[in-house]
């Protein structure tokens, strides 16, 4: 009884040797596709990471690229706006020139008067600023000399007559003033450097 046991159990190791071993075998299998399943999804993680790091740099520098643009084209809008406003202004000088002529003689009245202050308005709203005044020094950069007046007194080149008013747009000379200069009288010129020779007169006394 107890040899037919032993036989008994005997086989039932020999039959289930080969199902553990088969066990054993699944379950290095399932490891091995899990480990490989797990890196080829973080080779897919590190893709696609690439990916988004790629596709937003490009968005960055599209950005840049659209924002450089706009730059541009305000600026080169800008710069259109302002050299159709000069050339208007231009344009307007002879007729602010009239103006000018008319209020020196003392003919700027009633509605041409008001039709002048508007003018000024506007004008002036968009940069343009006459200048000149007699008596001025002159100066190359905003004066434009037609003849030579003599002025006594002066002892720099002046502005002895304006003939044009010059005129100015956005701190820019846009026509220099048109005037008749002074140069510097001899006399005028003379008479301070003997003034600064002449030594004060020393009170003297003998003080015992």
């Amino acid at each position: 009884m107890s040899d037919n046991v032993r036989d008994d159990e005997a086989k039932g190791d020999v039959q289930h040797a080969p199902e553990r071993a088969l066990g054993d075998d699944t379950e290095g299998t399932a490891g091995a596709a899990g480990a490989q399943a797990a890196s080829g999804t973080d080779d897919r993680i590190r893709e696609l990471e690439q990916l988004v790091g790629e596709r937003t740099a490009d968005l960055q520098r599209l950005q840049a690229e659209y924002v450089n643009y706009k730059k541009r084209v305000d600026r080169d809008r800008d710069q259109a706006r302002g050299a159709g406003v000069e050339r208007v202004l231009v344009e307007l000088l002879p007729v602010l020139d009239a103006v000018w002529l008319a209020e020196s003689h003392g003919e700027l009245t009633g509605g041409f008067k008001m039709v002048a202050d508007e003018l000024a308005k506007v004008t002036g709203r968009h940069g343009l600023e006459a200048y000149g005044e007699k008596g001025d020094e002159f100066d190359p950069r905003l004066h434009e000399a037609l003849m030579h007046l003599h002025l006594p007194g002066v002892t720099v080149t002046t502005c002895s007559e304006i003939m044009q008013p010059g005129y100015k747009l956005n701190d820019r000379v846009l026509r220099p003033a048109r005037v008749a200069v002074s140069d510097p009288d001899p006399d005028a010129v003379a008479a301070p450097a003997a003034s600064a020779d002449e030594a004060p007169a020393e009170e003297g006394g003998d003080h015992e």
